[in-house]
């Protein structure tokens, strides 16, 4: 049975729980449920309805919560969010892009996704921003597996403006144009270009690019000059993750706004 039949249904794919937890935080009104192994969360916001589905990491999981949500909630569009690294020296952590332009980059080299909704990521654009955070124009590019970012940018982003390494909004794209669904996309820069960091994330990582406690762990152990840089990611992120989650509510807010005009 659908979540919501309301045309003014915004729907959100983000892929992580401390993406999840800082929009919470601001907007508490989001109550969680489970649709098999999904944690999905409901409520309204600015008149709008309001269903969030956390995805987990990776393409994979993206397209199929993507896939999941379109069928329990029929959202009029939707905001993908979540964490992203800057390429190239000139973002820095807390800084708020706005995808333009998506990307899917591998071994295959680099493909062009659908596109982001022009006229609703313009929307967006314009949202005022009493924090002074404005969102900046970019260029996400969408990792089938973890990549290293120097090598990204070598590679990939040549010409190219503000480009975000993540690995969910490609997937969100493809999955969501499929079903006529327009997307918008966000990223927080929790990690900048010129972050060296002595250990990838997927070794905290289990084959389907799930979180692991026990791997960490493991890691320190063998690696306990890491620590620092841990806990610098940790402190980074977790500033990221309150901006993120106040730009993600601007963006609802003026979404909203534009689907109670239509």
């Amino acid at each position: 049975m659908p979540l919501s039949t309301n045309s003014r249904c915004l729907g959100l794919v983000a892929a992580m729980p401390q993406e999840v937890a800082a929009l919470r935080a601001r907007i508490p009104a989001l109550k969680k449920e489970r649709a098999g192994r999904l944690n999905l969360y409901r409520g309204e916001f600015a008149g709008a309805a309001i269903v969030l589905v956390e995805s987990g990491m990776g393409p994979a999981h993206a397209g199929e919560a993507t896939g999941e949500l379109i069928r329990l909630a029929s959202p009029a569009a939707i905001l993908n969010y979540g964490f992203g690294g800057g390429v190239v020296p000139g973002l820095k952590v807390g800084d708020l892009v706005l995808a333009e332009r998506v990307m899917t980059i591998g071994k295959g080299g680099a493909i062009e996704a659908p596109s982001p909704a022009p006229r609703l990521t313009q929307v967006v654009a314009g949202a005022p921003s009493p924090q002074g955070m404005p969102f900046k124009a970019g260029t996400f590019l969408t990792a089938a597996a973890i990549m290293n970012k120097q090598d990204v940018g070598a590679l990939y982003c040549a010409g190219l403006g503000n480009p975000v390494l993540e690995m969910e909004t490609a997937a969100v794209l493809g999955t969501a144009a499929r079903s006529g669904v327009p997307v918008v996309a966000i990223r927080g820069i929790s990690d900048a270009a010129e972050e060296e960091l002595g250990f990838s994330i997927e070794e905290f990582c289990d084959a389907d690019l799930n979180l692991r406690i026990p791997r960490v762990l493991a890691c320190v152990v063998k690696r306990p000059w890491i620590i620092p840089q841990l806990l610098r990611l940790s402190a980074n992120t977790n500033r990221a993750g309150k901006l993120l989650a106040e730009g993600v509510e601007r963006a609802l807010r003026v979404l909203a706004e534009e689907l109670s005009r239509n």
